[in-house]
């Protein structure tokens, strides 16, 4: 048990140390910049494959289970 303490001080010193070189914490991103950062690679792999119906149908499936 008094192993657990020490394991968890050193995992948040490495988190520290990755995040003094830039690299971004683990947070949650706006929903708008998620989105922003999907479209268009959905839309590319849409028009790519023709696959417009399982695009709106997966969006809509994903907003009914948001509840939006």
């Amino acid at each position: 048990m008094s192993d657990t303490a020490t394991r968890t001080v050193v995992r948040t010193q490495g988190r520290r140390a990755y995040a003094a070189y830039g690299a971004r914490s683990s947070g949650t991103r706006h929903p708008l910049v998620a989105t922003a950062m999907v479209l268009p690679l959905a839309a590319l792999l849409a028009v790519g494959f023709g696959g417009w119906e399982a695009v709106v149908t997966q969006a809509s499936s994903v907003a009914v289970m948001l509840g939006r």
